[in-house]
């Protein structure tokens, strides 16, 4: 677990384990008075921060970190992709198989076995965003549009997802209500049941918006304590990773022997 200060940019603390209790281990060390001073808490959407953090911080305002939402609505868009790759294989399995060497002129097609293995490969094409995409990746995009209105329905739920984020915050609350009901409309159950975790978060989701917050500093800590642990070639406790990142990340400058 590690808690990083928006405003210093540095990491402040850091503990063994992921639960409840590491949570609250931090907020004890911290104390009630300094508890009550904190004004903001950004989290990756886990129930149980959130819950610790209501109770040990009632009156900050609690952010959901955009990344982490539209991770979701891309988790929620590959589910989508990955039924109906399956359920091409079992049209292909049902479909006669052609012979060894090439297949005669006059052979039937089989479009289920493509099918697949175009669907197989288009999770990138449907991943990412508009702006990046290869001209293979924006031709396979526009397949998907006239052959599986479904994924294709999917795909534009993750986008509007994602153009939330990009909004002011009245026009982004308007947006995200209109993307709550058209999920719930959509008869796609990843998306309906998607659309449940963001109305259970919006105010968080909202928040975001209007703070201009997100995880983006975490998330580059994270990334940087990897790297220490790569130059070291591992380490043989948490303890020493924890002590090695605090002196590398929390913006400690200890007196070292023999120097002024």
């Amino acid at each position: 677990m590690v808690v990083v200060d928006h405003d210093r940019r540095r990491l402040v603390w850091a503990a063994p384990g992921r639960t409840s209790a590491t949570v609250h281990e931090f907020f004890d060390l911290l104390g009630e008075q300094r508890c009550a001073l904190i004004t903001h808490v950004s989290a990756d959407g886990a129930d149980f921060i959130d819950t610790v953090v209501t109770d040990r911080c009632p009156a900050a305002v609690r952010v959901a970190d955009p990344f982490h939402i539209v991770a979701w609505a891309t988790d929620a868009l590959d589910e989508v992709r990955r039924q109906g790759w399956n359920d091409a294989r079992k049209q292909a399995r049902a479909e006669p198989k052609r012979g060894r060497g090439r297949p005669r002129s006059d052979a039937p097609p089989r479009p289920a076995s493509d099918r697949a293995k175009a669907l197989k490969g288009a999770r990138y094409s449907l991943w990412k965003n508009p702006e990046n995409r290869t001209a293979n990746q924006q031709a396979k995009l526009a397949w998907i549009a006239r052959t599986d209105p479904r994924l294709h329905r999917a795909y534009l739920l993750k986008e509007g997802l994602r153009v939330v984020f990009a909004l002011p915050h009245d026009a982004a609350a308007e947006a995200l209500d209109r993307w709550i009901s058209w999920a719930r409309r959509c008869r796609i159950p990843a998306f309906v049941k998607l659309q449940k975790r963001i109305a259970k978060h919006r105010d968080r989701i909202l928040a975001a918006i209007e703070h201009r917050l997100s995880n983006g500093l975490i998330e580059s800590t994270n990334t940087k304590i990897r790297l220490i642990t790569r130059m070291a070639y591992g380490f043989k406790s948490a303890e020493a990773l924890i002590a090695m990142a605090m002196l590398s990340l929390g913006g400690h400058r200890p007196v070292l022997p023999g120097r002024k």
